[in-house]
């Protein structure tokens, strides 16, 4: 204001002077423009200095002005709230302690500005809080009150019956508080941010001494006992029907519990922010449900829904029931307030009926197989060419199966007409031979056909799954028994013949297995996909590597017996004759255990087969050993010969591929048959016994038998070790070509 007087002070004198000296020079003018712009500046500056002295006053006063009321609010909050709380009104006496910390929120959120009353402030603000809190959490287990078992693992139903959950009905005294006093406690604690804490710590309790409980005990039964002003819940202990109990058993002990909780605690609807906004209202039984159903609904499809999956396809309709009382669980919960929304995953589990059982279905024939595979090998059962595996009748196909049949029908037509000329073959030529197999291996068989009927009569997603559990049974087998038995089958002869004839039986079903139903499953089988041919050649060298693995550990023991004979050498020793004489028997004696270790277990050709080739490596180290021989004299050679006749006259008598003694006369005498170096092994003995002219007759030119056995330089080599050097030996010599 100052300014401006000056300013029109300042213009006065110069309209004054301009009249007076208006013919002055235009310098004075200059002049005197310059004076009044120093002066006004000068002004200015002082003006605005005072302006911003004055401003900033009024800043610091209102500021001051502002603490101060800030401080009075939370005085006053703190008086309200101390005079609320004494009068038990919990929900205002809440508010006010959120007035108060809001007040103190907001002097803190002003920097440079800051009070050592501020800090005392905030630790009185704690004090009256956890203050508040004690009051609530004692007003809470006087209306809540757990009665729990002394151990904290639950380890049987016996420790949970030690459970009591005492609830309160009406206040301690009519006077308390006015209203619920339920509600009003779960108020105060939403005001203050604990309620969603002090709920999940009941809902944890709630879980694990009741809820899981009465899923995982049968033998558990909710108890209700209503007193004056309480009403107590504990366990009953009572027989139970079965081992797991029924989901509708469950449902109805999990329901009586949450319908107690819902109407002495969780129906009433609470204002979670402390403020009368309709949005931010929030169901207490809702909140609960929240905290609890995950787990609440995963042990009971973990304990309860899963063992009530049926077993057969033949019960799948009654598990309709199951369906429709998991339904009406939900529906009982909903209308409580624990749950919202659309079907959860219980409901969801349960629809799924036919996806799990399939899933249970394959993965119980899987674990029967496996524990089928990893019993004993040797008990064992006969099987002969009349055998066969009892299934039941296979469903006659649908009316949309008409067109397979018809397929299979002109298939099989066309080939009964290319055979209709031909000669018929014998019932038992597509048989497997008489041999012993494992009693768990014929089961295994048997759970395969079982699985593949019970697919013929499955939904087509689990005709699927069933028909490839049981392809996965066999490729199991493959993988699992050849290692879990392999020491076994190294050092058990008889073992690795039963394992052989194991491989075998499964390879000779799994040939026609596939046919045999691939006219009764569903259609994307039908077409090709239905077929366990492919794993025919599996099997077959599973259990042949497995067999001549077991061969060549006999006869590298056959050699080493012979190798001890000290080469059939200087026989006219004794020493060296008996321990020939004693590798000799020890190779027969080796040949009979086999024998016996094999008999009636092996298939009659395969018997005679392996005896045979056993018996035919010992004879050639012996041929070898003695062919090799430089020097024979006469009486070695009649102890070789000895020691030949033995082999010779017991040899044969290892084929004893039957129980019956008179019927194995029939296999000895066609020892010739199996045993490859048989008739050398009888010229070798003619050989020892003869004389020049006798091997002449029996070369005959090089067509004599043995001729047919030796080569001449094999036979001259024996003549030289034999005979001296004589003419004559020349002459047998020189006609051996």
């Amino acid at each position: 204001m100052a300014v401006l007087i000056r300013i029109t002070e300042i213009k006065a004198e110069m309209s004054s002077s301009f009249f007076k000296k208006k013919n002055r020079s235009t310098s004075g003018t200059l002049e005197t423009n310059k004076f009044i712009s120093r002066e006004v500046r000068q002004d200015l500056n002082v003006a605005i200095a005072e302006f911003t002295e004055l401003k900033q006053q009024l800043e610091r006063d209102s500021l001051v002005l502002s603490v101060l009321k800030q401080l009075q609010e939370f005085d006053r909050a703190i008086k309200d709230y101390n005079t609320a709380l004494l009068e038990k009104k919990y929900v205002a006496a809440a508010r006010h302690l959120e007035k108060a910390r809001s007040s103190l929120k907001t002097l803190e959120s002003r920097k440079g500005f800051e009070l050592k009353v501020l800090k005392a402030l905030g630790t009185e603000l704690t004090v009256q809080t956890q203050n508040m809190l004690y009051h609530l959490g004692e007003e809470w287990r006087q209306m809540v009150l757990w009665k729990l078992p002394p151990s904290k693992e639950i380890s049987s139903a016996e420790t949970v019956m030690q459970t009591e959950l005492h609830l309160r009905t009406m206040p301690l005294k009519e006077d308390q508080i006015a209203g619920s006093p339920v509600a009003s406690v779960l108020q105060a604690f939403a005001v203050l941010g604990e309620l969603h804490t002090r709920l999940k710590l009941f809902g944890q309790l709630l879980l694990k001494y009741i809820l899981k409980p009465l899923i995982s005990y049968p033998s558990l039964r909710p108890l209700l006992e209503e007193q004056p002003d309480t009403v107590v819940l504990h366990f009953e202990s009572a027989e139970p029907n079965l081992e797991h109990p029924s989901p509708m058993e469950v449902f109805g002990k999990i329901t009586l519990v949450l319908e107690v909780l819902h109407k002495h605690l969780l129906n009433v609807s609470l204002d979670e922010c402390g403020e009368n906004d309709k949005d931010s209202r929030v169901v207490l039984a809702e909140m609960l449900g929240d905290m609890v159903w995950e787990e609440v609904s995963g042990c009971l499809i973990q304990e309860c829904l899963v063992y009530s999956i049926p077993a057969n396809s033949s019960k799948l309709e009654q598990y309709v029931e199951v369906i429709k009382s998991t339904e009406e669980f939900e529906k009982s919960l909903k209308n409580m307030g624990f749950l919202k929304g659309d079907a959860t995953d219980l409901l969801k589990y349960a629809r799924n009926v036919n996806s799990h059982f399939a899933n249970k279905k394959c993965q119980d024939v899987i674990v029967a197989a496996r524990k089928l595979m990893t019993s004993e090998i040797h008990n064992t059962v006969k099987i002969t060419p009349d055998s066969s595996v009892a299934i039941p009748k296979l469903p006659d196909p649908g009316a949309g199966d008409n067109l397979k049949m018809q397929k299979a029908s002109k298939m099989l037509h066309n080939e009964l007409i290319n055979l209709e000329n031909e000669t018929k073959l014998s019932q038992q030529t597509f048989s497997l031979p008489t041999c012993h197999i494992s009693v768990s291996v014929e089961k295994l068989m048997e759970l395969a056909y079982q699985t593949l009927v019970e697919a013929t009569t499955s939904t087509d997603q689990c005709c699927i799954q069933l028909f490839y559990s049981v392809r996965n049974i066999f490729h199991l087998f493959y993988d699992v028994v050849p290692i879990y038995h392999k020491e076994n089958l190294q050092k058990l002869p008889q073992l690795a013949a039963i394992h052989h004839n194991n491989c075998m039986y499964i390879a000779h079903h799994l040939l026609t297995l596939g046919h045999q139903f691939r006219y009764c499953l569903t259609n994307i089988l039908y077409d090709g996909a239905a077929t366990f041919v492919d794993l025919v050649p599996g099997f077959r060298r599973l259990g042949l590597e497995c067999f001549l693995a077991q061969m060549r550990v006999q006869k590298g023991e056959l050699l080493e017996r012979l190798s001890s004979a000290r080469n059939f050498s200087n026989m006219d020793n004794e020493e060296n004759y008996s321990a020939a004489n004693k590798a000799a028997r020890q190779v027969l004696h080796q040949l009979k255990r086999l024998g016996k270790v094999w008999q009636d277990v092996l298939p009659v050709n395969i018997y005679c087969k392996a005896m045979g080739t056993l018996l035919n490596t010992a004879l050639s180290e012996i041929i070898n050993r003695i062919t090799a021989l430089e020097d024979i004299s006469a009486e070695d050679a009649d102890r070789l010969h000895s020691l030949c006749r033995i082999m010779l006259e017991e040899g044969p008598l290892v084929f004893t591929p039957l129980l019956e003694e008179n019927k194995n006369k029939k296999y000895q005498e066609e020892v010739p048959v199996y045993v490859q170096k048989w008739m050398m092994f009888k010229e070798l003995m003619i050989i020892l016994q003869a004389n020049l002219q006798e091997i002449v007759d029996r070369w005959a030119d090089g067509k004599g038998p043995l001729a047919a056995e030796f080569s001449p330089t094999e036979v001259k080599s024996l003549i030289r070790a034999l005979f001296q050097n004589t003419e004559r030996r020349a002459a047998t010599l020189a006609k051996i070509k």
